[in-house]
């Protein structure tokens, strides 16, 4: 069984505040805690079921930090998942560092993405398609929630975050790069011809981009509907917008 000491701890990792206080977030599931194990995240403790362990005891031996075989229920009991037969990890919240792009690199900059399950997503998006930088405004969801983290499905591990506010982050650029940003009413991503490099910027689910971050858009693009659908999820929208780019460049 999962001491009182680590349930208390775990659960409280599922709020914010307390993931901030401890340094400490979640994850869950057998393929996400498999890309940790392959990661550089500092691991505090893996529980497990013996099934679990057994198939992947090579990958659990080179861990050296606390490993606790457990039942099945056990899992399901403290985690957010429904269902989970195979592995719950504390890990080491890493430190925040400055992120710029480099000559002829593309990033992703979120303004107020909001839902765990988008960022989630976006941040899985962008490890497909060969982004490593996304430039997070401080209202965005939590890059450590539990839902962000399960809904990356590992990418989390290989996608570089940095939260800032982002005109302050802008202002301190001493070459300012290309912000091409996706609007209802813009250039048509199919007939746009992307830079070498600059960020993708991606807005608030139900208002879009801010105005205050609209002013520094260098160009604005917008993915063509064919359909009656009012919008797009932001997440679908990334998506399109970094295949476009990718074919194009």
């Amino acid at each position: 069984m999962i001491s009182k000491s680590w349930l208390k701890l775990i659960k409280s990792l599922q709020i914010k505040k307390f993931r901030t206080k401890e340094g400490l977030f979640l994850v869950e599931g057998a393929k996400s805690v498999l890309e940790l194990l392959n990661s550089d995240f500092k691991i505090k403790a893996i529980f497990c079921t013996a099934s679990f362990h057994e198939e992947h005891s090579i990958q659990l031996t080179n861990c050296k930090n606390i490993i606790e075989i457990v039942k099945e229920e056990a899992l399901e009991g403290v985690g957010t998942f429904s269902t989970n037969n195979a592995a719950i990890a504390v890990v080491n919240v890493k430190p925040a560092e400055f992120l710029s792009l480099e000559k002829n690199e593309f990033g992703l900059m979120l303004d107020e993405v909001k839902d765990p399950g988008n960022l989630g997503t976006i941040i899985r998006i962008a490890d497909w398609y060969g982004i490593k930088k996304i430039i997070c405004s401080r209202d965005c969801v939590d890059f450590y929630n539990p839902k962000v983290i399960s809904s990356t499905m590992g990418s989390f591990t290989r996608i570089n975050i940095f939260y800032t506010d982002l005109i302050e982050y802008l202002s301190t650029l001493r070459n300012p790069p290309m912000l091409i940003g996706a609007f209802m009413n813009g250039k048509n991503i199919h007939n746009y011809e992307f830079p070498d490099s600059g960020f993708i910027v991606m807005g608030n689910e139900s208002s879009g981009i801010s105005k205050e971050i609209e002013h520094y858009i260098n160009e604005k693009i917008t993915i063509p509907n064919f359909g009656t659908a009012e919008s797009l999820n932001v997440a679908i929208a990334t998506a399109i917008v970094l295949d476009n780019m990718k074919r194009k460049s």
